[in-house]
């Protein structure tokens, strides 16, 4: 609301006994607004947390829920970061332009993952509104051509996205040992490192505990808003083994075992209704006594490992939540736990992975079952980036059909919600109306005694299209508000209407390579009463014709509205933003860096299926210099330029299958030196060799070849680092966090030679894989 000022008398002399001044009024949100902490984690399947009847320890979401309310109906968008904007701004994904992630944004209305401003996001209504806002953990919302630390920073979580206060990470996933973190819009380092105990749910925890002290002690009357959105339960899967080793027997049936006890405890508690069918394991996934016994320790490992990181992460929750009980603000403050942004993630393969960098750079066969038997007693620990079999994700979205991606199926798209609010609701127990994430915004603000905003900061805003769950809270059987939502993500589709369910699964997400997809037309479309048949089981299509004919039509009336169309399937096309008509960050075929600077790997020049030459002028001490000059990338994969023993290195980690080291033959001299790499692209396709050759002032000092390159990424989260190589190393030569170069650098330059065309467009297909993958 503008700022206006009454005319009135005004004094010459402030002494005027006629002088009067109002006094200055902070803002403040209604008296009784309450504190609200938003939770989020991440890919989390429906029967996977035991508070819903699943096998993984969740006692702080069990304890919130016992007095609080479980929401069985709740549903999400089946991808990260549609779902992420959809819950910020109360509106659905397309209406905010994250039709899917944003490395695959389009010029399309509802796909350029740039919100609107004519869709403020909560965050940014309530600090108006006087609140305190703050975001800790995942945040993938920020347009791809905008996450360079030199922003702009209009839709990261500070200051473009009202949170006053961000910790955590820019992107769809990180290492939980080595993540890559902003202090509100500043690199920072993790706190620890493994071997002192350091894990990212417990530095997240501390952040968020410290953010609330800071606020009682400086403005205990005004009231928080915290989002809290760990990048748990997201592979990679890391945790350490004190954890998984709870689990030790828990999964040694198999999935399709595990599936039965799901349903069974499911029904006992309520959280699905009596009589729901388990629905037949999704087509292409493979049967638990189908799998090679030698292998099913390690799938057996893989399951353990995910319920411990998700018992870690309820664990660092619970302590946000004993900090706000201890300050004495646990009965004012409105609790919402969603536990999921969408179903359990197939992206793991088929068995698994012990670097998921290696699929998702389409190079799946690289990784055997005796590579992965060898290595079953390192999953979840540092120097991995593991993921589980796709049929352990079908079997913690008990008990509905598919998993993540797929929003055609409650697989996809259904996950648990609690709400603790104790100073308002007084009925605890099951609520089974429809809800959606896009419900949520409209929910605080109702809670807060705030109305929904007609204008922000001069804008006019769209209406919200969620609908407010408030009036759950007192009636546990009450008609439901919310009867029609469509959803839709990457061609799988589907329309809900009153209890009614039109359907169509168009792609298969553990499907990775070039795959041919059908035409839209030509998918099938299932229908499904869910009021009688919760899981989705019993497909009415044929008995129903007209049925479904009027839910298709429905489903394109909500697609039309709400800026769907035009569906859109593509690969390649969308990892070439020329192409998609969006702006790339890292332009041209030069960079140069300078000592201390470190950027992500989508904001450095790419390097990859191409020939490229780094340069350096360095200074090296009398007593010799030592560390990294320049590294790209970390243990999943990379490339670094060092300094070892006092010889010039260069390290290509070719996805930890891998290490080519070429050094020169002789120390460096002392004083100022030039040292220089040159690659030369082997040519001919993606992914292929080269030769690297070494140079000390303009003399060729060593030379080697790499057989084999990473196509498309080395990781999801390293960086790119000039004078150290953070996070986990690149080479096995140095340490991690002890590798700082020890001489002087001046800048390091990387020049890159030109891409042929097609293998451009195979490069950008790989990328496209390589976003959903990691998103």
């Amino acid at each position: 609301m503008p700022d206006i000022v009454r005319p009135g008398y005004t004094p010459y002399d402030a002494k005027d006994p006629n002088s009067h001044f109002a006094p200055i009024e902070p803002l403040r949100p209604p008296a009784d607004a309450p504190n609200i902490l938003l939770v989020m984690i991440d890919d989390a399947g429906y029967g996977a947390s035991s508070a819903f009847g699943g096998p993984c320890s969740t006692p702080t979401l069990e304890r919130l829920a016992g007095n609080g309310l479980r929401y069985t109906k709740f549903h999400t968008t089946a991808l990260c970061s549609p779902t992420r904007a959809a819950l910020l701004s109360g509106r659905n994904h397309h209406s905010v332009n994250m039709g899917a992630i944003t490395e695959i944004a389009t010029s399309a209305p509802g796909m350029t993952s740039a919100r609107p401003n004519t869709c403020a996001a909560l965050p940014e209504i309530l600090k108006l509104n006087g609140y305190a806002t703050a975001q800790i953990g995942k945040c993938h919302e920020v347009p791809v051509w905008e996450t360079s630390p030199m922003g702009p920073f209009d839709h990261w979580p500070t200051p473009g996205g009202g949170f006053e206060y961000f910790f955590g990470f820019i992107g769809g996933e990180t290492d939980q040992y080595y993540p890559s973190l902003y202090e509100n819009t500043t690199p920072v380092e993790p706190s620890g490192t493994p071997e002192q105990g350091y894990t990212l749910n417990e530095e997240m925890a501390d952040k968020a505990i410290a953010y609330l002290r800071r606020r009682a002690a400086l403005t205990p009357d005004r009231p928080f808003f915290m989002y809290y959105a760990p990048g748990a339960t997201h592979a990679p899967h890391h945790v350490p083994p004190e954890w998984a080793d709870r689990y030790r027997g828990v999964f040694d049936e198999g999935w399709d075992k595990l599936r039965e006890r799901i349903l069974a405890r499911q029904i006992d508690l309520g959280t699905i209704p009596a009589g729901t069918d388990l629905t037949a394991r999704s087509e292409g996934l493979p049967a638990w006594d189908e799998m090679d016994d030698a292998l099913k320790p390690v799938l057996i490992r893989q399951a353990e490992v995910y319920a411990g990181f998700m018992e870690q992460t309820d664990f660092h929750i619970g302590r946000v939540v004993d900090e706000i009980e201890e300050q004495g603000l646990l009965d004012d403050t409105l609790i919402v736990l969603i536990w999921g942004d969408n179903g359990a993630s197939a992206e793991g393969t088929l068995q698994g992975s012990l670097n998921e960098m290696i699929t998702l750079n389409g190079m799946p066969e690289l990784e055997t079952p005796e590579m992965l038997i060898a290595a079953k007693d390192r999953l979840g620990l540092p120097g991995t980036a593991n993921h589980y079999a796709a049929s352990w994700a079908h079997a913690l979205n008990t008990p509905f059909q598919w998993t993540k991606q797929v929003a055609s199926h409650f697989g996809g798209t259904r996950n648990p919600m609690v709400i603790h609010w104790p100073a308002r609701i007084t009925q605890s127990g099951i609520r089974h109306q429809f809800g959606h994430v896009n419900d949520i915004a409209a929910t605080v603000l109702e809670a807060a005694g705030l109305p929904e905003p007609t204008a922000v900061n001069g804008v006019q805003q769209r209406p919200f299209e969620g609908t407010s769950l408030v009036y759950t809270f007192d009636e546990p059987d009450v008609d439901e508000r919310h009867d029609v939502q469509y959803f839709e993500m990457l061609g799988n589709r589907g329309v809900y209407h009153k209890g009614w369910t039109a359907v169509t699964k168009h792609r298969t997400p553990w499907e990775t390579g070039d795959v041919e997809l059908p035409a839209f037309d030509e998918d099938r479309w299932e229908l499904y009463d869910t009021s009688s048949d919760w899981s989705q089981a019993h497909d009415l299509a044929a008995a129903h014709p007209d049925k479904l004919a009027e839910l298709q039509r429905l489903w394109l009336i909500e697609a039309v509205k709400y800026n769907v169309i035009p569906i859109d399937d593509r690969a390649a096309i969308r990892g070439m933003p020329d192409a998609a008509g969006r702006p790339e960050l890292a332009i041209g075929t030069s960079q140069r860096m300078y000592p201390g600077m470190s950027f992500a790997e989508a904001t450095t020049v790419n390097t990859k299926n191409r020939s490229f030459a780094i340069t350096a002028p360095i200074t090296v001490p009398d007593a010799g210099a030592d560390g990294v000059i320049i590294a790209l990338g970390g243990h999943t994969g990379g490339w670094s330029l060092y300094v070892h023993e006092g010889r010039l290195t260069f390290c290509y980690n070719f996805l930890t299958l891998k290490y080519t080291v070429v050094r020169s033959a002789d120390v460096l001299a002392a004083g100022d030196r030039e040292v220089r790499i040159e690659f030369g692209y082997d040519g001919g396709g993606v992914g292929l060799g080269g030769t690297v050759t070494l140079f000390v002032d303009g003399a060729a000092v060593g030379a080697g070849h790499v057989e084999r390159t990473v196509p498309a990424a080395f990781s999801a989260s390293e960086t790119c680092t000039v004078g150290a190589d953070p996070g986990s190393p690149v080479s096995q030569e140095y340490p991690a966090g002890k590798n700082r170069f020890t001489g002087g650098i001046a800048w390091v330059q990387i020049d890159v030679g030109d891409l042929d065309p097609q293998h451009l467009a195979r490069q950008r297909a790989q990328q496209i894989r390589v976003a959903m993958g990691t998103q």
